[in-house]
């Protein structure tokens, strides 16, 4: 295991500035996931890391020590890599042994820790087989292995499970949860799926524009997002965010018009990281709420009730995502885990008032 820490790095590309400067720091033994949109700089931080690309300024340690200007092998850390990388003229034996062979392992201690990698990775029967012969979770098990019989202080995931199929998917993440627990290895895992960065990590880093927006546990992302960025990467459907307006504030309670999603105003009312003012512009966000089936009204003022058109239905089996657009055209997501409606039906949808998020005319979340 191992404690990683990334002092003010920077990377530049040319005159392309792709890491503008960051601060990271990773504890021992935790799963830390990296998302964001691509092109956010996230494979390139976990390259940095593994001493495959050099910082333009900063500076790197593993457990206290600096090994920024350490080539990769005197790092004690391994990469799996999006391809699996596989020598095809090579057993899974011979694959997962080639860099101890290389680095002069005796025969006997490398059979020993291949073999113990491949009980631990469930490859004990492919061992004699060649990559043409195995499935795409197969290799991806492979290229593990080869990164696990190095005993590394540190993992590093490029996006490992991009090229499997979506059954392929699930199972490996759950391998790699598995794997993680069972090691108590330092993992760093880059992906764009926030799927598997809410269900593998430990502490997620969203990335955006090689910045990070916000680095916390997924429920802490997932229900106290620091801006509108990370609020609506995170989550299906994506958040919904309609324009707003404050029009009058009593005390910590706001009135708030937004025309695109009902004509009546939306009152508020809790503690506030930052009290707008009446006349300020912000954007109002929620979850996809569960669509009602019925019409009867209901006089609780915290209810907000919208009437719109069906006009996407997703099913997915025992849910569905629906999309529903306001007389206003404004386009905004539901769930229902009853039959899905037909389309061009108009429904009403209820909005509790505690589901709304407000962010300011910066993105930043005020509630």
């Amino acid at each position: 295991m191992a404690r990683l820490k990334l002092n003010s790095i920077t990377k530049h590309f040319g005159r392309t500035t792709v890491l503008p400067s960051i601060d990271l720091t990773v504890r021992d033994g935790e799963f830390l996931v990296l998302v964001g949109p691509s092109g956010c700089g996230k494979s390139t931080l976990l390259r940095l890391i593994a001493g495959l690309e050099s910082p333009s300024s900063g500076s790197i340690f593993l457990d206290d020590r600096d090994v920024t200007s350490l080539p990769p092998v005197r790092r004690g850390v391994a990469m799996v890599f999006q391809s699996y990388a596989l020598y095809p003229h090579m057993t899974v034996r011979e694959n997962i042994g080639f860099g101890l062979r290389i680095a002069g392992m005796p025969t006997a201690e490398r059979k020993a820790a291949v073999e113990a990698v491949a009980r631990t990775l469930k490859l004990e029967p492919l061992l004699d087989r060649l990559p043409a012969a195995l499935s795409g979770g197969q290799r991806q098990r492979v290229a593990i292995g080869r990164a696990m019989v190095r005993k590394p202080r540190l993992f590093l995931f490029d996006e490992p499970l991009s090229n499997l199929d979506a059954e392929l998917r699930a199972h490996m993440r759950l391998e790699i949860a598995r794997l993680h627990r069972t090691l108590g290895a330092t993992m760093i895992y880059v992906t764009h799926d926030q799927v598997e960065a809410m269900t593998l990590a430990d502490r997620i880093a969203v990335l955006k524009d090689g910045r990070i927006e916000q680095m916390g546990t997924p429920d802490e992302l997932f229900h106290k997002p620091a801006n509108l960025f990370v609020a609506r990467f995170l989550g299906t459907p994506k958040m919904n965010a309609v324009a707003a307006e404050i029009t009058a504030r009593e005390g910590s309670r706001l009135f708030i018009r937004a025309p695109d999603l009902s004509p009546a105003l939306i009152t508020i009312e809790r503690e506030w990281n930052t009290l707008p003012a009446p006349g300020q512009h912000v954007t109002l966000g929620w979850r996809p709420t569960r669509l009602e089936d019925g019409i009867e009204t209901s006089s609780e003022p915290e209810i907000l009730h919208v009437e719109a058109q069906i006009d996407l239905v997703e099913w997915l089996g025992r849910s569905a995502h629906i999309t529903l657009t306001t007389p206003r055209g404004l386009a905004f997501s539901c769930e229902t885990w009853d039959h899905p409606p037909r389309l061009g039906e108009i429904r009403r949808v209820s909005i509790p008032q505690g589901a709304f998020m407000l962010f300011g005319a910066d993105g930043r979340r005020l509630s």
